[in-house]
């Protein structure tokens, strides 16, 4: 497949050419959070044909953002990996997520596909410093059948799939009740008053948990000028 390019020679452009192809940014956000293998990018991006799955990773391995791993015992078997260069997107990823929430996210769509796990960098995202400082917790999310953690280190977050080793605060809770929760038209409390969802742990931990991860304001798009400040 032939690379497109905007022959421009300006660093925005030049990085347009390397990740601005459709679904190469969504790979790129399923491989910060970890080495995948094809069958889980498959998974994850519904509407990815295998055959421009394939194609994509082939770039991102020719232009050395992604590389083949192998996965540790026990399951040894092949995955992709980002790079340097592949990782310090994520910040590029997390700025593009917080002006969504901001700015394009509103109601789900029913054709839309919600994936839990996507909250490993939602979490990251609408992370918020100065609400965690002073805290050292260690939270386990078990939302249907996929589980990830936050590690809270004094202003600082770290996030990843999997359980957590001697959490402080588990929160289990339903897909759908989460979605509403990152849709922005239920809180947790909605959900635990509900039933859709049930905390454990420490209690000061928990108290802490309800300021750590606010979600801007939608706003509207409009044609309205930029405000001078």
């Amino acid at each position: 497949m032939e690379q497109r390019s905007y022959n421009q020679y300006c660093a925005t452009a030049r990085t347009l050419d390397l990740v601005g192809e459709r679904w190469t940014l969504l790979l790129i956000r399923e491989l910060l959070t970890g080495p995948k293998r094809f069958g889980d990018l498959q998974h994850s991006l519904r509407g990815l044909g295998t055959g421009l799955l394939a194609a994509r990773l082939k770039h991102l391995e020719r232009e050395g953002l992604a590389h083949k791993v192998t996965l540790p015992p026990p399951a040894r078997t092949p995955a992709y990996a980002l790079t340097a260069a592949g990782a310090e997107l994520e910040p590029v990823v997390l700025a593009l997520a917080r002006w969504g929430m901001t700015w394009a996210m509103d109601d789900p769509r029913e054709q839309e596909a919600f994936h839990p796990g996507w909250a490993v960098l939602g979490l990251k995202a609408c992370f918020d410093a100065e609400a965690a400082a002073g805290l050292r917790a260690l939270y386990e999310f078990r939302v249907a059948e996929e589980v990830f953690h936050a590690r809270v280190e004094d202003g600082t977050i770290e996030a990843a799939h999997g359980p957590a080793q001697r959490p402080d605060a588990v929160v289990t809770i339903s897909a759908e009740a989460f979605r509403d929760i990152t849709a922005g038209t239920w809180t947790l409390a909605d959900a635990i008053g509900s039933g859709a969802a049930s905390v454990t742990g420490d209690r000061e931990a928990l108290r802490r948990l309800h300021h750590l991860f606010p979600l801007p304001p939608h706003r509207a798009r409009s044609a309205s000028p930029v405000q001078a400040s």
